[in-house]
């Protein structure tokens, strides 16, 4: 088995404060002399997916989100994130923030993007990871907000390392009307932006169906419900729509009930392109590497099949042509590296 840290890939759903180390997330609450629920420091979270099982999800988040408090804290969450997905691999990383959410403390939304934009920067110079940044609204704020965080992602639009390249939308599939956000899509679209909402997780095909036709979305965070009804997986196929899926957390928010029943197998045998992802790694304990790793312990994913994963990735992101050439040639030689019987399987 080839080592899965050493094969080239995009992550395309990994969350602002969801991808913090604990370690670093229990030194900001120190710091501060905030006192983190236990669940958040005892280890993977797990909460159904109905409605209170989600609210104990968002307040854990919240908690942990309450801890950021300075321009300090924000890079140094960016600068983690793409140290540990360097450590696996990943050559692109599009993170997702919602500047709302730590602009009272640096002073505005404006400023809370450039700090995350120039850390990325940063961050790419120091790693080899190109750092781009996904600008997301909230399903559970007014559609209003979401419009005018399309139009400052719209501001910082661009393909490389440091720019905005997407424009989201997070939280509760089951909160807020979908259409009501078409118009802030529009003017990410306008801009060139990617659209990439979330859908197709708490909720099945027929929220997946809303999604695509209010928001038209070049890629769905999730989406992997779609997988219940064929017609609806194969509209997305047909259109070019690919898929985040994010096999841990799923699990950990009671989607499925194991990992054997992410249906992976039936996404791919579709013809989606899928792009693993990790999603809030400080809350259910799994990085990028896991998501292949349980690609290939649990659903038998052979090494040309992982490569074929990690090819969907690649092609989903926004990088340049030029980024997504020397990704793709990487994962041409790792699969062309002989295979080690006494490999890790990660």
């Amino acid at each position: 088995m080839r080592d899965l840290a050493a094969l080239p890939k995009a992550h395309l759903h990994l969350h602002f404060t969801g991808s913090m180390r604990g370690s670093t997330l229990a030194a900001m609450a120190a710091d501060r002399g905030v006192r983190l629920p236990h669940a958040l420091t005892d280890g993977v979270v797990r909460a159904p997916v109905d409605e209170r099982g989600w609210f104990r999800f968002q307040r854990l988040y919240d908690a942990a989100r309450a801890c950021v408090r300075t321009e300090a804290d924000m890079r140094r969450i960016v600068a983690e994130a793409a140290t540990d997905d360097a450590a696996e691999g990943s050559g692109r990383l599009e993170i997702q923030v919602d500047p709302t959410s730590y602009a009272p403390h640096v002073g505005g939304i404006t400023p809370a993007l450039e700090i995350v934009l120039d850390e990325a920067r940063a961050a790419t110079r120091r790693t080899g990871v190109e750092v781009a940044v996904i600008v997301a609204g909230s399903r559970t704020r007014h559609p209003l907000e979401a419009r005018t965080l399309a139009r400052l992602a719209a501001q910082y639009a661009g393909d490389g390392p440091g720019e905005v390249v997407g424009f989201g939308l997070s939280n509760d599939e089951r909160r807020g009307d979908t259409a009501e956000f078409a118009a802030a899509f529009a003017i990410a679209r306008q801009a060139g932006l990617a659209a990439v909402p979330h859908g197709g997780e708490l909720l099945g095909p027929d929220h997946v169906v809303q999604v695509v036709e209010h928001l038209d979305p070049d890629r769905i965070g999730h989406g992997v419900r779609s997988a219940e009804d064929p017609a609806v997986l194969q509209w997305l196929v047909d259109r070019g729509v690919a898929l985040e899926v994010c096999p841990a957390s799923n699990v950990s928010l009671g989607v499925f009930a194991e990992d054997r029943h992410v249906p992976l197998r039936t996404l791919v045998a579709a013809g989606a392109t899928l792009a693993l992802g990790a999603d809030d790694p400080l809350l259910f304990g799994s990085r990028l590497v896991d998501q292949y790793v349980l690609a290939r312990q649990v659903h038998g994913f052979s090494d040309h099949e992982l490569a074929e994963l990690a090819r969907g990735s690649i092609h989903a992101s926004r990088a340049s042509q030029a980024t997504k050439a020397r990704l793709l040639a990487g994962v041409d030689a790792w699969l062309a590296a002989p295979a080690s019987r006494s490999a890790s399987p990660g």
